[in-house]
């Protein structure tokens, strides 16, 4: 594995197991589960934005979002999204959500407000309740529900044009 490029199979498919093992371990083990996720984080090179963006997972995961914070920050300074788009993305939608759980909305919205612009893709709607709830941490409620009804509208079996509609009115009422 060399510095900031992708690492080998191997190893993500490990991760992965790692993290389908997660409902293993109850609260009561949870630092097991890091020291899980810290075992292959060890076997990083040092600089990579991987380590501090799959340790800010299991601390976040883990009921532990002041600790994930700094190395959702760490990995996205250390260029976590030119080494994997999708995980660069992941980390900024799942920093938001810790910024908001240690009462900072606001850093979570201008996190997320971007990433309504970028290239579409299967985290689109998950920016779109991360960003809901800080808005509504705001007192801006009406936004943020907009902005669910527009990401559930597309799902819906029938009336996807009316609540697309609907949502739009709640931030844009017709003069």
């Amino acid at each position: 594995m060399c510095e900031g490029a992708p690492v080998n199979q191997d190893w993500e498919d490990r991760v992965t197991a790692a993290w389908a093992s997660f409902d293993e371990y109850p609260e009561e083990r949870a630092a097991e589960f890091r020291a899980l996720i810290g075992g292959l984080v060890a076997e990083l090179p040092g600089e990579s934005p991987l380590g501090p963006f799959e340790l800010a997972c299991a601390w976040d995961s883990t009921g532990h979002s002041d600790k994930a914070v700094p190395l959702y920050q760490e990995a996205l300074a250390r260029g976590l999204g030119g080494v994997s788009q999708y995980k660069g993305r992941r980390a900024k939608i799942q920093l938001s959500s810790s910024l908001r759980n240690t009462g900072d909305p606001e850093a979570g919205v201008k996190l997320l407000l971007p990433e309504l612009d970028g290239p579409p893709d299967e985290l689109d709607d998950a920016v779109r309740a991360c960003l809901a709830l800080c808005l509504a941490d705001l007192g801006r409620e009406r936004e943020g529900l907009s902005l669910v009804l527009g990401a559930l509208a597309p799902h819906l079996p029938r009336y996807q044009r009316s609540m697309a509609n609907y949502a739009r009115l709640l931030v844009a009422p017709e003069a």
